[in-house]
């Protein structure tokens, strides 16, 4: 059998085992530009291989309707759109005879007779990387193609949605757990443990810590008793106190007296009594507060043992009689912790090569010693129950790290005493103002009246998607191909049932239920932990370089070479909106200079906005009532379900009111007459006069507004040629769903309203950013396909029944409103 020549090297593709079968013909060499990376393997066009190939982008591009129905996509949805082709592509980059879906070409018959390659390339290069077959440039062309399509095609977005379900739900069972386990107090791990972010900055271990200013002190504390009973620590701890209510309160009088304060403006009243040692002294004082004659303080903060220390000389019957008088006062202190809040102070360490002679006795050891038994008899004093006397044993730990910095090795600086008095602060107050960046202390807000239709309405569509789905499975196992006994093949059913508009609203309402809840447990119900932000550069420039690398890794050539394209504009929003969120979650706002630069990309951010839905009416032409409703669904529709679900505002998410007026403003200015659109224009130069004339007179009216800028970023963007042919896709992919994360990031993502960072793995703040950021992608992205589904049930094409739909929607809210309105009274 005579075989073929093999064809010019330049028409070489890349083929699949199965090919090695025998010799065949060559086919024609295929035409195309030689530079366009090529597939490693050409196999038969499925689903899933032709979003990759030819329509789509893989793990970050859009695809076909069935792709992104199968979650290998990213919907062609958004405001502003402006005309992107169509996602289902044209061809392989080929583009020769044969190169299309479902064509496979068995080249392997000539490879035997082929002259061996020194290095075997599956994908064509430039001609100027072709001449060496070693050379760097080939190589490093060679590993950028595969690594990319690898990364591809083993990670896709429906792999990433599973495995952050997966990451959710564990995480979920594990805080539950642990909840179960070590408490759901968190005044106790404000009382009991943390750590320092910085040199002055206490982060609490699962909860967050305000800082009470002068204003909000004294709010808290109006017509309420403080009192500090102890030794010269204790009277640090007063004063600390006192300064937060009255920040020119001085340090002066006899230290080995009581001192007085009151504030009539509030009016409040903190006292110190002086009492060093735990003896019948302050046995008698405490005493008198259990009386009922007697008005009892509403906080009481006592501790004492160094004076037991230094003058007992450090002795072992001195640590016998410090035993029997605090239990003796134990059963006091548990009367008064019914109707007040007892704190007992535990001692702090100190620092030995610091202290003068006559508190060289005062070591560690002993204070550890007088600790152990204070922890003990408080604990069992209250016998079979939990005792009420709270053990205040945070402030050794705050010692622990600052204690070097003491004049005497025995007093804390006062930077320790100051974050001790605003532990206080916030577990008495936080209960009381409920300060948005103080979730310590903070109990679970109770279900509204909204709140609890809500859930049973997401409730009823999960029950009705599952009752839906299993008549579903059943009916198709009915019509399940079968088997013809006689010829021994299988008949096929001829039934192909399409995907009902019920279907699509029940599993887009079950899949947004599950999300609400996973929003719920994050921000509401207290299950995961929140911390304080801490602002490093290192913990704002390294993601910063890190997404800049990822973004030039990922880029592809743009279908169009136009200003200000729409994968230009995606990959635009994209960058911005990641960087706005590395700043907040690194709490960059902190930097002036990141602050001002932050505050000119949301602007940008604002005309990206404006300048798609201009883009779009620009081109389409299409004024209609039906591409407004879709716009303004696409842009409220997740902030709608969250001030439902989690009890907020409208105006809590800012930025979308912002960007739905401008909107409006945007359509009224170009649908008022005379519409001038691209068509139109085209034909008569002087209709381009007429839009800038109606543009001049709208910014004429922006500017009496207030002022912007942002043009750099324009020029320098698309001033070279090669700049306007390439974008990058994975900010591209970003911009697509910047909507979303703008909106989710307040939840599931960050903590107190951006003040904060939430906590799924607590104890290593790397691992725990990479999770949740994960999930927090992901859940965004899987938001923006719901919108965009139920959009397309939702907002029907003819007019009448949109109209009936508004009014309907109109009612919606009014009855929101009504049932809010019965709630807030």
């Amino acid at each position: 059998m005579s075989v073929q020549p093999p064809p010019p090297a330049g028409a070489r593709d890349p083929v699949t085992p199965e090919a090695r079968a025998g010799p065949v013909t060559p086919e024609p060499r295929a035409s195309g530009p030689p530079s366009q990376a090529q597939p490693l393997l050409r196999q038969e066009a499925t689903g899933e291989e032709e979003g990759e190939e030819t329509g789509g982008r893989g793990a970050w591009g859009t695809g076909t309707a069935e792709q992104r129905r199968r979650g290998w996509g990213e919907a062609d949805e958004g405001p502003g759109e402006a005309g992107r082709a169509d996602a289902t592509g044209s061809g392989s980059p080929a583009g020769g005879e044969g190169d299309g879906p479902g064509s496979r070409r068995p080249l392997l018959g000539w490879l035997p007779r082929r002259p061996p390659r020194c290095c075997p390339c599956a994908a064509p290069l430039p001609r100027s990387a072709a001449h060496c077959c070693h050379g760097g440039t080939k190589m490093a062309a060679l590993a950028y193609t595969l690594g990319k399509r690898e990364i591809n095609h083993y990670f896709s977005v429906r792999s990433a949605k599973l495995l952050a379900l997966v990451a959710a739900l564990l995480l979920a069972a594990c805080h539950l757990a642990s909840r179960r386990y070590r408490g759901n107090d968190s005044c106790e791990y404000l009382l009991s443990s943390g750590r320092f972010l910085g040199d002055k900055v206490w982060q609490p271990h699962s909860c967050m810590m305000h800082k009470y200013k002068m204003s909000e002190a004294k709010t808290c504390l109006v017509d309420k008793h403080i009192a500090f009973i102890g030794d010269s620590r204790i009277r640090q701890l007063f004063y600390s106190f006192v300064k937060i209510i009255n920040p020119q309160f001085k340090e002066e009088g006899n230290k080995h007296e009581n001192i007085p304060f009151e504030d009539k403006t509030a009016p409040v009243k903190v006292d110190f009594l002086w009492h060093p040692e735990v003896n019948g002294s302050m046995k008698q004082c405490i005493k008198m507060w259990t009386e009922d004659s007697v008005a009892k303080p509403h906080v009481i903060v006592a501790g004492a043992a160094t004076w037991s220390i230094k003058i007992h000389n450090g002795s072992d019957e001195a640590l016998v009689q410090y035993r029997m008088n605090i239990t003796s006062i134990a059963p006091l202190l548990e009367k008064l912790a019914e109707t007040s809040d007892v704190y007992w102070v535990l001692q702090d360490p100190v620092y030995e090569d610091l202290l003068s002679e006559n508190r060289k006795v005062i070591t560690n050891e002993k204070i550890d010693a007088y600790n152990e038994v204070a922890v003990s008899v408080l604990n069992s004093s209250a016998r079979n129950s939990k005792s009420n006397v709270k053990l205040f044993s945070v402030s050794k730990l705050i010692a622990q790290e600052t204690i070097m910095e003491s004049l005497d090795g025995l007093h804390l600086p006062e930077s320790s005493r100051e974050t001790s008095a605003m532990i206080l602060m916030n577990v008495y107050c936080n209960k009381v103002l409920k300060p948005v960046d103080g979730s310590c202390c903070q109990p679970r807000p109770p279900l509204t009246l909204i709140q609890k239709l809500a859930a049973c309405f997401f409730t009823l569509s999960i029950i009705g998607y599952l009752i839906f789905y299993a008549i579903h499975r059943n009916a198709h196992r009915k019509n399940k191909p079968c088997t013809d006994l006689e010829s021994g093949e299988e008949k096929k059913t001829l039934l192909n049932t399409p995907v009902s508009s019920l279907e699509t609203l029940l599993q887009s309402f079950c899949k947004l239920g599950l999300i609400m809840a996973y929003f719920y447990m994050c921000d509401r119900a207290n299950l995961f932990m929140k911390e304080n932000k801490f602002y490093t550069h290192s913990s704002f420039f390294i993601p910063i370089i890190y997404i800049l690398v990822l973004g030039i890794f990922y880029n592809e050539n743009t279908k169009e070479t136009k200003v200000l394209n729409r994968e230009q504009t995606d990959e635009w929003k994209g960058w911005m909106q990641l960087v706005i969120l590395i700043y907040h979650i690194s709490g960059a706002s902190t930097f002036l200079p990141v602050y001002m630069h932050i505050r000119v990309l949301v602007a940008a951010y604002l005309f990206q906005t404006g300048y798609g839905h201009f883009s779009y009416f620009w081109v389409k032409g299409d004024f209609g009532i039906h591409r407004v409703c879709q716009v303004l669904f696409r842009l409220n529709f997740l902030v709608v379900v969250l001030c439902i679900v989690m009890d907020r505002p409208y105006q809590f998410y800012y930025f979308v009111p912002l960007v739905t007026v401008w909107f409006m403003v945007i359509y009224v200015t170009l649908a008022l007459w005379p519409q001038i659109i691209q068509k139109k224009a085209n034909g008569n130069c002087l209709w381009h006069l007429g839009l800038l004339l109606k543009l001049a007179f709208l910014l004429l009216c922006i500017y009496f507004l207030a002022s912007s800028q942002i043009v750099a970023f324009i020029l320098i963007r698309n001033i070279p040629g090669y700049a306007r042919s390439v974008y990058s896709s994975f900010f591209a992919w970003f911009g697509k769903i910047s909507l979303e994360l703008f909106i989710c990031q307040y939840h599931i993502w960050l903590a107190a309203d951006t003040r904060g960072i939430l906590v799924l793995i607590p104890g290593n703040p790397t691992l725990n950013i990479i999770v949740s950021t994960f999930i927090f992608v992901c859940v965004a992205h899987e938001i923006s396909q719901i919108t965009t589904d139920l959009a397309q049930v939702l907002i029907p094409k003819d007019n009448p029944s949109l109209l009936r739909r508004l009014a309907c929607t109109v009612a919606f809210f009014c009855g929101l409103l009504l049932l809010s309105s019965v709630q807030d009274k």
